[in-house]
């Protein structure tokens, strides 16, 4: 099933991305943010389990902002559920 997320706090506005019927993370794309970083995530959690992608990225910090483009996948991942 695809999803479109509206970021809050980061310079990403909008994470789009899919969870197949097992659970899976695929196709995870940011809208903005830093390319390089967001290409990289994206990447990383490419085919992980959603609740796994969750527990790793759920948290993280930018600087002294309270998210970042990461936690707010993770936020985005549990809304989906």
């Amino acid at each position: 099933m695809s999803y479109s997320y509206r970021t809050k706090g980061t310079c990403a506005s909008r994470i789009d991305f899919d969870v197949d019927s097992e659970g899976k993370v695929r196709g995870v794309r940011f809208i903005g943010g830093c390319s390089g970083n967001t290409q990289g995530v994206a990447r990383l959690i490419e085919g992980m389990d959603k609740d796994e992608a969750i527990a790793r990225l759920e948290g993280i910090r930018c600087g002294a902002k309270p998210t970042s483009c990461p936690d707010q996948l993770a936020k985005a991942l549990k809304e989906c559920e």
